[in-house]
């Protein structure tokens, strides 16, 4: 499943990923944006019909001050793009707008991506929206919630992915005990301590346990993002 970050051949998507809702977690500055990118232009690829689009929801001036690296291969004026809608939002209202109208689209997107969710979770705002010191994390779940719920009603009429990144510092993101509650597959990014990612696949069941099915192995090099090796589970040096 860690195929679908990058730029490979064309595979059955849905035969492959079975589950709708998918997390992206890693440090600062491994590329989340970049992966994200590239999964928004292989749904966009895949999608059967050309007015089923890409969703890409995230805050405009991070994005312009660290646009996304493209893989090599990638034509920056493919006709792909077109299938991609940029959509800004400054704050956890405007995702929660965003899916609170979503029934009301007549065609639902091929995926929704969110860069960086956590980010929109400004915590003394939520501390006193809530009255709560642990209104940031209220704020997710309910938001999260939110996401879950309409994607799932969305699933009932056709395939439609929600993918969300976080930043974590550390090992794990620190955030998890609330993202398994409703994202049964999370994907992990850290540093192999000589200038390459890994990126993890782990599957939460329904008893909190994870399994692992395979790791990318990935760099950004010369503003790109190149794939270096699918390592298979328990092959990791």
């Amino acid at each position: 499943m860690v195929e679908m970050f990058f730029l490979t051949r064309q595979r059955d998507v849905h035969q492959q990923e079975p589950y709708s809702i998918m997390l992206l977690s890693g440090p600062p500055s491994c590329g989340k944006t970049s992966l994200l990118f590239q999964f928004a232009i292989n749904s966009a690829s895949e999608c059967s019909s050309s007015n089923r689009k890409v969703v890409f929801i995230c805050n405009r001036r991070r994005l312009e001050t660290k646009p996304p690296y493209l893989s090599q291969g990638i034509d920056p004026s493919s006709d792909i793009f077109q299938r991609i809608k940029m959509k800004y939002v400054d704050d956890d209202d405007g995702i929660k707008k965003y899916f609170a109208a979503f029934h009301l689209n007549d065609t639902c997107p091929a995926a929704i991506i969110v860069d960086d969710f956590g980010y929109f979770f400004n915590e003394r705002s939520c501390q006193e929206r809530y009255s709560n010191p642990r209104g940031r994390d209220l704020a997710m779940v309910r938001t999260l919630a939110l996401c879950h719920n309409a994607i799932i009603r969305a699933n009932k009429k056709g395939p439609c992915k929600l993918v969300l990144s976080d930043t974590h510092h550390g090992e794990s993101p620190r955030l998890l005990f609330i993202y398994k509650r409703w994202i049964p597959t999370i994907f992990t990014v850290k540093g192999d301590g000589v200038g390459s990612f890994l990126l993890k696949y782990n599957n939460y069941s329904g008893n909190g346990s994870s399994k692992s099915t395979g790791i990318a192995k990935y760099s950004i090099a010369f503003q790109y993002l190149f794939l270096e090796a699918i390592i298979e589970d328990g092959d990791e040096q």
